[in-house]
C-alpha cells in the first residue's frame, strides 16, 4: 500500500479518509502523515523490542545497517547519532584486516565498573587507558568506550571501527499537496494498513469518538499477528518473539 494516491485512492492516506469519513480538509494531509510516521516509530519500536533472531531493519533503506567510522590513536571514547535505536554489536580492525567483534560488558556480572575492570581513568574532560587491541566495550548514553586506546601499533586505525545497529524506520515526508507518494512503508504488505488505523484513532477520538475502541480493538489484532510474523520467519530457530532509537560526529 502506497502512502498517498489521489488517483486509485488506494494508498494509506485514502483509507483513513474512509475510516474517518474525512478529507485533506477537515484531516490535512499534514497531520495525517504526522500520525502515520508517528505510528510506525511506534510499531518499529515494538518489533525492535521484541525480535528474536531475525533481526528487522526497514525494507526501504538501501545501506546495510552498518556503521563504520576511523579509530583515533589513544581514543577511546566514540559518539554516535540518536537515530540508532541499539547498537546490536561493535568490532575493531586489527594489523591483519580482521574485525574483531568485541565483548559488551556487564557490570553486574564483573562485580565492578568497567574502568575498575580495564584501569580507565577520567579527568574530566577525556578517559586514558592502556595502549592496545580493546576486546570490551562499554555504553554511556550516546558514547561507546572502549577498553584499551587504539594505537597503530595493536590496531588499523582508517574506517577501524564498525558498528552494528537497529535504526529507526525510513519516514514519510510530510507535504501539503495532492501530489502522489508511492513510498511503502517498510512493513510486510499484509500489515500496511495498520498504519492508517491507528493514525484513524486520534482524529476519530475527537470527531467520531463511537469507532475508537474498535479501530483500537482492531490495532490490538494486527499487531498480534504483525509480531508473530517477525516470530516465525527463521523456523529452524525456537520463537522468542513475545508482546510486548551511526554516524560518527
Amino acid at each position: 500500500m502506497t502512502f498517498y494516491d489521489d488517483t486509485t485512492k488506494q494508498g494509506i492516506c485514502q483509507e483513513i479518509d474512509r475510516l474517518c469519513d474525512s478529507n485533506d480538509t477537515s484531516y490535512t494531509r499534514l497531520a495525517k502523515t504526522s500520525r502515520v510516521n508517528n505510528s510506525l516509530e511506534e510499531l518499529v519500536g515494538d518489533i525492535i523490542n521484541a525480535d528474536g533472531t531475525w533481526q528487522y531493519d526497514d525494507t526501504n533503506y538501501t545501506t546495510t545497517p552498518f556503521g563504520t567510522g576511523n579509530l583515533v590513536s589513544g581514543q577511546i571514547s566514540y559518539s554516535f547519532a540518536s537515530e540508532y535505536l541499539q547498537i546490536e554489536e561493535i568490532s575493531v580492525l586489527d594489523l591483519n584486516g580482521y574485525f574483531r567483534r568485541l565483548t559488551p560488558f556487564d557490570s553486574a556480572e564483573e562485580g565492578k565498573t568497567f574502568e575498575e575492570t580495564f584501569n580507565i581513568t577520567f579527568n574530566g574532560s577525556a578517559y586514558t587507558a592502556k595502549d592496545g587491541l580493546p576486546t570490551h566495550y562499554d555504553i554511556f548514553g550516546d558514547t561507546i568506550i572502549l577498553s584499551n586506546s587504539p594505537t597503530a601499533t595493536y590496531a588499523t586505525l582508517t574506517n577501524g571501527l564498525k558498528i552494528k545497529f537497529k535504526r529507526t524506520a525510513q519516514l514519510f515526508i510530510a507535504v501539503s499537496t495532492t501530489a502522489a507518494d508511492t513510498t511503502e512503508p517498510g512493513l510486510p504488505s499484509t500489515h500496511h494498513v495498520i498504519l492508517a488505523y491507528m493514525a484513524s484513532i486520534p482524529h476519530c477520538m475527537a470527531y467520531k469518538k463511537d469507532r475508537v475502541v474498535m479501530y483500537q480493538n482492531k490495532t490490538i489484532e494486527m499487531k498480534k499477528t504483525l509480531l508473530k510474523h517477525y516470530a516465525s520467519r527463521q523456523k529452524d530457530r525456537r520463537n522468542i518473539i513475545g508482546m510486548e532509537r551511526i554516524s560518527f560526529r
